[in-house]
């Protein structure tokens, strides 16, 4: 039987999308499972548990929507692993825990969907109602930074010495003797074009985005 608290989950992460799919489901439950691994009630109003998820898209709506943790409250991150899994931090006592499928875990499905011959299908079904030990894998594991630098302090700032930008949460680097962005510290995710320019200026010169 399917219980309530994954039902009202799924029903709400499927109202994201006008669909619910095997990821969201696997998501939901692998946020439930991390939750009971550290002994933390879920959703969490506070920032008690960090959790930092492996892929993006459906899955993790599906681990959201099951601890109540967001990016917008700083304790959703994303380790873009291209992987179905999640670890999860308790930050009062930094006890940490992934949680994964099991690797034959699309062919065990079958199992619990019974005339379900349909691979999508068949694993939509079954990830909902499997036992957690058919389904997932949970192991201990220990971050390599520790959460205290992880969380930051929001509230301090400093600017970077060459593009003038604004850095928050204690993300700067210090290289040859300057403090810099991440960016310009390189290598970046992105680079500037060649050919373009600062739309926008003031007085011809570069101006620095400070937000509130």
């Amino acid at each position: 039987m399917l219980s309530p608290v994954l039902q009202a989950i799924l029903a709400e992460s499927s109202a994201r999308h006008s669909h619910l799919c095997p990821r969201q489901v696997l998501g939901a439950r692998i946020g439930i499972a991390g939750g009971a691994a550290l002994g933390l009630d879920l959703p969490r109003r506070d920032k008690r548990l960090l959790v930092f998820v492996e892929s993006d898209g459906c899955f993790a709506d599906g681990v959201e929507v099951a601890t109540g943790c967001t990016m917008g409250h700083r304790t959703l991150r994303l380790e873009d692993y291209g992987k179905i899994a999640a670890v999860f931090v308790d930050v009062a006592s930094e006890r940490a825990v992934r949680v994964a499928p099991q690797l034959d875990v699309r062919e065990r499905a079958y199992a619990y969907a019974p005339g379900e011959r349909r691979h999508y299908f068949a694993q939509l079904q079954g990830y909902q109602v499997m036992p957690d030990e058919e389904l997932l894998t949970l192991q201990p594991v220990a971050l390599t930074t520790p959460v205290a630098q992880i969380v930051s302090k929001p509230i301090v700032r400093t600017n970077c010495e060459k593009c003038g930008e604004e850095i928050i949460n204690e993300r700067e680097v210090v290289a040859g003797g300057q403090t810099l962005c991440r960016g310009c510290a390189g290598p970046g995710y992105y680079q500037p074009d060649a050919e373009s320019r600062l739309l926008f200026a003031r007085n011809g010169k570069t101006q620095s985005a400070v937000y509130a």
